[in-house]
């Protein structure tokens, strides 16, 4: 059988590899050993469901494992397959002889883990991923050995107060109903007042809202938090106001390189490297009046001609501009709110990603 999987483990893991820089999901992404772990255990529950179907005909029996190693969109995973006495069972979630997993696989394993899914909805994914239907002592013997592990991952009490955290949104692709669609996977890091980094919590939808975050922020509060000291966010609308719903003492700032990034859209691209050094002079500024003096020079110098670059700036500078409160180091880690401090979409030259 599979071993219990070590959370505790996982999670130092994911917390070193967040240090580090490392991303969350594909190539040597940090949730591969969740994907393991879940390929494993399915095996196991496939295994359960034959080996029920087949003892008393067969008197069929486990007979050991087999190695095998396949390629997924989180790298190269080695998965222990069992094997049964009479060799009547044929491994569907990984078939015998398939060494390539499908793209959509990691993410499919992310939905899994971060929501409750009712059976219908498991079913609907493998069928997705592999045109594979089960049957329900097939699925329940699957179930019985993920969903516990899902579940205690999800619901595990959290510190009462996380001095900095993260709220990300990040988009991904996947097929539903035959169509390709948008899935928003929403990622909570929290750093700990021993310093430590913590994945707080992976949940997805359809799309990114305020309204969704409320619930979010409910399930932290919920599980154990008391306090979070401060936010780093992106420009979604309310997303403040969600917060101040649920932690109202909680300092929320915008994140400076998703400003950065809007900005960059309304300019032509000769002009990016000017714009964006420009714009140091603002969340670089010693304090925050000086900066909102070097934003007034550059909403003279950019506004006529690019009112879109810049206008948002001031109307958001009440939220933007919180860092200036605390000292330079910390400042630097409130710029923005991927933790993964890793590079945001066009524009982004190296010489602001690695300013920032």
């Amino acid at each position: 059988m599979t071993n219990e999987f070590d959370f505790e483990a996982f999670k130092q893991a994911a917390i070193k590899g967040l240090y580090e820089g490392k991303p969350l999901t594909g190539e040597n992404g940090l949730f591969a050993p969740l994907l393991k772990h879940f390929l494993e255990s399915a095996l196991e529950g496939e295994m359960d469901g034959h080996l029920a179907q087949t003892r008393l005909i067969e008197q069929n029996r486990r007979n050991g494992k087999t190695t095998k190693q396949v390629k997924s969109s989180a790298g190269p995973l080695e998965l222990q397959t069992p094997r049964d006495r009479t060799g009547s069972y044929q491994p569907q979630i990984v078939p015998k002889r398939q060494v390539i997993l499908t793209p959509q696989l990691e993410q499919k394993v992310l939905s899994l883990y971060s929501v409750g899914n009712s059976y219908a909805d498991i079913s609907q994914h493998l069928l997705e991923m592999y045109g594979y239907s089960l049957s329900d002592s097939e699925l329940t013997a699957i179930t019985d050995k993920v969903i516990p592990a899902m579940r205690e991952w999800q619901n595990r009490p959290l510190e009462s107060l996380y001095t900095l955290v993260w709220l990300d949104g990040i988009y991904y692709k996947v097929r539903h109903d035959g169509k390709v669609v948008t899935r928003v996977l929403y990622s909570v890091i929290g750093l700990s007042l021993s310093g430590k980094k913590q994945v707080l919590g992976i949940y997805t939808a359809e799309s990114e809202s305020a309204k969704f975050w409320l619930t979010v922020l409910t399930d932290l509060k919920q599980r154990g938090v008391e306090d979070l000291l401060i936010t780093c966010v992106d420009g979604l609308k309310g997303f403040d106001t969600a917060i101040a719903s649920v932690f109202p003492a909680t300092t929320v700032q915008l994140c400076i390189v998703h400003q950065l990034r809007n900005s960059f859209r309304f300019v032509p691209d000769k002009l990016l490297k000017e714009l964006a050094n420009d714009l140091k002079t603002v969340y670089q500024a010693p304090n925050r009046k000086q900066g909102l003096e070097n934003l007034l020079v550059i909403q003279e110098k950019w506004g006529p001609a690019y009112p879109k670059a810049i206008q948002p700036w001031l109307e958001k500078w009440e939220l933007l501009s919180p860092f200036f409160d605390y000292p330079a180091p910390i400042r630097k880690v409130m710029y923005t709110a991927s933790a993964a401090r890793h590079k945001h979409g066009r524009g982004l030259s190296p010489s602001v990603t690695q300013s920032d």
